[in-house]
């Protein structure tokens, strides 16, 4: 009886500890879009955006697809650079729907990456949702070596999309996009409610799950931790 229970006990724990399966899975296939980045020399998304950026969403394997009128649907992760440190804050879930491709036939599922360039966007992601092209400006970033060459044009922008299908990364326009703080994942993954505020900029989470150190490494080698975004110029005007 006495190992039953201490069987139990270790059960109970171990359950207590696990981490939900569909927030890793999230963090996982992210850290894997971020590593085809690095592996991608020739058509990937130039440093100097990636830098400087004040924040990155990632929507791995998000869905888009339709006839004539296309809409897309997907959950991901936004992380922030701290202001002081420059350090990545652990995620926050969010989701995404709205917004047209275009001409499309049939479904395609897709990698979505965003570059928070400006203080403004950065405030979007701070709300419960935002949208793009709406609240906050968005544009088909560009890729590429020679795209560093246009690096102070191109920091002028407030948030730069791009999208991977087939292993080749491209801009791509989500303007009527909305960007939605997922609450219920951020409430299951650490444990209690926190506002996207709190996750990313103000530091309340203090201890988090392996999954996010793992993808914090991987976002490390990508833009190195403690290297603080520069101050954007503020969007040209319309």
């Amino acid at each position: 009886m006495r190992y039953f229970l201490l069987f139990l006990t270790l059960l109970v724990a171990t359950n207590a500890q696990a981490e939900p399966e569909d927030q890793v899975k999230i963090l996982k296939n992210s850290a894997a879009v971020l590593e085809e980045i690095l592996d991608s020399p020739d058509e990937q998304i130039p440093a100097e955006l990636i830098s400087n950026a004040k924040a990155i969403i990632v929507f791995p394997t998000m869905i888009k697809g339709g006839f004539m009128v296309a809409a897309q649907y997907g959950r991901g992760l936004a992380t922030a650079r701290s202001p002081r440190t420059g350090e990545w804050s652990p995620p926050s879930f969010v989701t995404t729907v709205g917004g047209s491709f275009g001409l499309q036939i049939g479904a395609e599922a897709v990698d979505l990456i965003l570059l928070v360039m400006s203080q403004r966007g950065l405030e979007g992601l701070l709300q419960d949702k935002f949208t793009l092209g709406g609240d906050i400006g968005v544009a088909a970033g560009p890729v590429g070596r020679h795209a560093e060459a246009g690096a102070d044009l191109m920091m002028q922008g407030e948030i730069y999309s791009y999208s991977r299908s087939k292993g080749v990364f491209a801009g791509l326009s989500l303007k009527g996009t909305i960007i939605a703080a997922d609450e219920s994942y951020n409430r299951e993954y650490y444990g209690a409610a926190h506002a996207p505020k709190e996750i990313l900029l103000d530091g309340k989470i203090k201890k988090y799950p392996e999954s996010t150190r793992r993808f914090l490494k991987q976002l490390s080698r990508l833009a190195p931790a403690g290297k603080k975004p520069a101050l954007s110029a503020p969007p040209p005007s319309k």
